[in-house]
């Protein structure tokens, strides 16, 4: 009997100092596993004599009891411990900001807005979009739009040439969208209404001008068409852009090859400290130039101009993006400056629409 209470006191013990319940594990197993010391002791039982199995039954599994009593607190004291610590390292500041989801961390950048936005009005008004290639014919874009060889009016584009082929052509980066007016000319029966926005280049850098930059053209073709018509696409365009119930316009008289009459646009404005307002004051800002089609140039894309006439206009998307938000120098729109993004940049969600708001 004393070897037993020994036995009770030293796994007791073993209990009380288990650090975890990985521990606690191993001493219970030791003590009631299939070849435990506790577990042994019962295996003898019967070997005994009836009186001596009466006794000592007894006294092993009272030290059993105390054995499994043992080991169940000092479980519970062990997780309660184990939760603590977790609690303690798990700890969540609820004072601090929530951070913001990845859908919202994002920007769109302004002239992605600006595209969007555009297209919205002009595919309101029924128009379609038409792309065409960065890398262009002379033909394209020069010669078919009333610039024969050796015109002055070729000198006002400074153009990116490429290597002359074998032939002695050379093809360019297009100057301006205009060529994909010509394709889709080439390419469609009137009547014809799209607009034309993509990437144009110049050589030319400033703090207006970028050697890449972005256009928007329009164009329509049809055999009633006329310079009114032109004027309330322009002026309900501006409206709807800028986000003003009116805008009063004017046109100047100017000159480009491919349209006769040509004439630049200005709209009103107000500056005040550094900002431009539309829609009131006494200022005026040219922001585009446009005319009807040149008869040369629907000849040149097989249209018959006794039949059919048009009008064209063309802006720079940049531009526009500039005067609406407020941006001041050209060149950080294409610094990819992520703080710059994320105070001009616009939520993914945001999608521009004349019934929710452009730029909302």
């Amino acid at each position: 009997m004393s070897d037993l209470a020994t036995l009770e006191t030293s796994i007791l013990d073993q209990i009380a100092a288990a650090g975890d319940e990985a521990a606690l594990e191993a001493v219970r197993v030791a003590a009631l596993g299939k070849k435990g010391s506790i577990s042994a002791l019962l295996a003898t039982l019967g070997k005994m004599s009836p009186d001596e199995r009466k006794t000592q039954g007894a006294a092993i599994n009272q030290a059993k009891d105390k054995v499994t009593e043992a080991l169940a607190a000092r479980r519970d004291v062990l997780k309660s411990a184990a939760l603590d610590a977790r609690l303690a390292s798990e700890t969540v500041d609820v004072t601090l900001p929530l951070r913001d989801a990845p859908v919202e961390a994002g920007r769109i950048h302004p002239l992605s807005q600006v595209w969007d936005e555009l297209t919205t009005i002009f595919a309101d008004m029924g128009f379609s979009v038409a792309e065409g290639p960065d890398i262009e014919t002379d033909d394209y874009n020069f010669t078919k739009l009333n610039f024969p060889e050796g015109h002055p009016a070729r000198e006002m584009h400074d153009t990116f040439f490429f290597h002359p082929k074998e032939d002695g052509s050379r093809m360019l980066l297009r100057t301006h969208t205009s060529p994909v007016q010509v394709r889709t000319m080439l390419s469609q029966k009137p009547p014809i209404r799209v607009i034309c926005p993509g990437r144009t280049y110049r050589i030319d850098s400033d703090a207006t001008h970028t050697p890449q930059f972005h256009q928007v053209e329009g164009l329509v073709i049809d055999k009633t068409s006329h310079l009114g018509h032109l004027k309330w696409i322009l002026h309900e365009f501006c409206k709807a852009f800028f986000e003003v119930d009116h805008i009063n316009m004017r046109f100047r008289p100017s000159f480009f090859p491919f349209t006769e009459p040509s004439l630049e646009v200005d709209i009103q404005c107000r500056r005040d400290k550094g900002e431009i307002r539309f829609g009131e004051g006494e200022d005026w800002l040219e922001i585009l130039g446009c005319g009807m089609v040149h008869p040369n140039v629907l000849r040149a894309c097989g249209i018959d101009p006794d039949e059919y006439q048009g009008f064209a206009w063309g802006m720079g998307i940049d531009r526009i993006a500039m005067l609406k938000y407020g941006i001041a120098d050209l060149r950080q729109l294409f610094d990819s400056d992520v703080r710059w993004l994320s105070h001009y940049g616009f939520k993914p969600l945001e999608v521009p629409t004349l019934a929710g708001g452009l730029s909302s």
